[in-house]
């Protein structure tokens, strides 16, 4: 159990890392040695989520191969410049996710909102169907900027954005579809 969290975490930090790592391969030829380092952390991510089902684990299983195969195809092609393209992959496969959702019975931020809430009255369905919508959107900028970043090839730029910018813009999405959640939810009940 407590290897498992640790390869979590690793793998955690893997994601987390990933825009700075990048930044260091590139700008320093001498760091190419943290491209075996960049794989082994998402073969580790990819171990976290053996055995767990689900939409969400197999689209986190399906970012850690390719993270995995654009550190290898780095080393073995010799061309870090791959490595820019991650989080696009990543903002494509979310989007893919949220939005397919979407021609489901129940969105994606339905079914967790309601592993957290149990039962939702017809109101809050239609909430966590706009959430869905709105995160499509934020995955269709941000992917979009990750994309320009990464045809731009400077590297300064797109480490700005895919390893601040981008999380931060996130975490902000976050907080107010809490803060309006809490609304929402006080209206209704």
């Amino acid at each position: 159990m407590l290897a498992k969290r640790a390869l979590s975490i690793v793998g955690g930090l893997a994601v987390i890392g990933w825009p700075f790592a990048v930044w260091l391969v590139i700008s320093y030829a001498e760091l190419h040695i943290l491209l075996p380092i960049l794989a082994l952390c998402f073969v580790l991510r990819l171990c976290t989520l053996r055995g767990k089902t689900g939409a969400l684990s197999r689209a986190f299983k399906g970012l850690a191969i390719a993270g995995a195969v654009l550190s290898v195809a780095s080393i073995w092609m010799r061309e870090a410049q791959l490595l820019l393209w991650y989080p696009v992959v990543v903002n494509g496969v979310m989007l893919a996710l949220f939005g397919s959702s979407l021609f489901s019975s129940m969105s994606i931020v339905e079914r967790l909102a309601r592993l957290h809430e149990g039962n939702l009255p017809p109101a809050g369905v239609r909430y966590t169907r706009r959430v869905t919508q709105v995160w499509c959107v934020f995955f269709i900028i941000n992917g979009s900027v990750s994309l320009f970043t990464c045809l731009a090839g400077n590297v300064h730029w797109w480490t700005l954005w895919n390893g601040m910018i981008s999380y931060l813009l996130m975490g902000l999405l976050f907080a107010c579809e809490w803060l309006i959640r809490i609304r929402v939810k006080r209206r209704y009940e």
